[in-house]
């Protein structure tokens, strides 16, 4: 059986003193010296530590931070989540890392959890699921310090909401731009659901660089799914049938390329 932590009414009821004395004494306010020290050697023994969430709900915030990931495996989200985790410390500031995994019902769970906590603020990155926004409506109303990273809500603004992107369009535009300069014609597009804005900005720049090159946009060179390794391998098994195969896929997640690369190694197709 877990300990029950030692309270203020603990520490009040063995003092014989009344809990708003032990809570002022143990502020370091309010109270004569002999009973400050009399407080906190009894707190001292017993071990008592403040409950974090009783002491943000009193002042109303905390130094604590919440971070929505929708996972954190892979490269990408586990980097980011640890730079955010060094900038917070480094700022006196606590971080509560939440994975979604890619689900809406999670997202809102844990939205709603930190809300309760007083967190200081909150970074998110959306979950692929994600499709009704409402949820973030009650962070915005209650002005509650907002960041968007990576996967945002186009549209969605506030005074106290804001965004990190990369320029996903330019990046996407580049990868195709150099596949064409290297006399690659047929490119077919790997893409995440596209009412996420990192997958519709890259979708967007495959597309006007092949148009800017004069080449037609073909609807079934273009697979869209959730990126996962599996559907890396259908896709390119969906690719591999056309009658006319790509020569060439810009891909705009690493699990949909080892899913393709796996299905072309056990097909005996060489990558160049």
């Amino acid at each position: 059986m877990i300990p029950r932590r030692t309270s203020i009414a603990d520490l009040a009821q063995a003092l014989k003193l009344a809990p708003s004395t032990v809570s002022r004494a143990l502020s370091g306010v309010g109270v004569g010296e002999a009973t400050r020290l009399r407080v906190q050697k009894l707190a001292d023994e017993l071990q008592y530590q403040p409950n974090p969430v009783a002491v943000a709900l009193r002042k109303g915030h905390s130094n604590t931070l919440g971070v929505l990931v929708p996972h954190i495996t892979g490269t990408f989200f586990p980097e980011v989540v640890d730079g955010i985790t060094e900038a917070a410390s480094e700022a006196g500031y606590h971080v509560i890392i939440c994975p979604t995994r890619e689900d809406t019902r999670q997202e809102k769970k844990y939205l709603e959890l930190l809300a309760k906590t007083q967190v200081a603020g909150l970074l998110v990155s959306l979950a692929s699921s994600t499709r009704d926004f409402s949820h973030f409506e009650t962070v915005r109303t209650a002005n509650l310090p907002l960041v968007f990273f990576d996967r945002t809500v186009a549209g969605f603004t506030g005074q106290r909401i804001s965004s990190v992107v990369v320029d996903d369009y330019a990046g996407a535009y580049a990868v195709v731009a150099h596949l064409l300069a290297e006399g690659y014609r047929h490119i077919a597009h790997f893409s995440g659901p596209l009412h996420l804005g990192i997958y519709h900005q890259r979708h967007l720049g495959y597309r006007q660089a092949l148009l800017d090159s004069g080449l037609p946009y073909y609807e079934e060179l273009c697979y869209v799914a959730e990126p996962h390794q599996q559907t890396g391998a259908t896709g390119m098994q969906q690719m591999l049938q056309l009658p006319r195969r790509p020569d060439a896929i810009f891909s705009s997640n690493d699990s949909f390329t080892a899913g393709a690369m796996l299905l072309l190694k056990k097909q005996g197709l060489r990558i160049p």
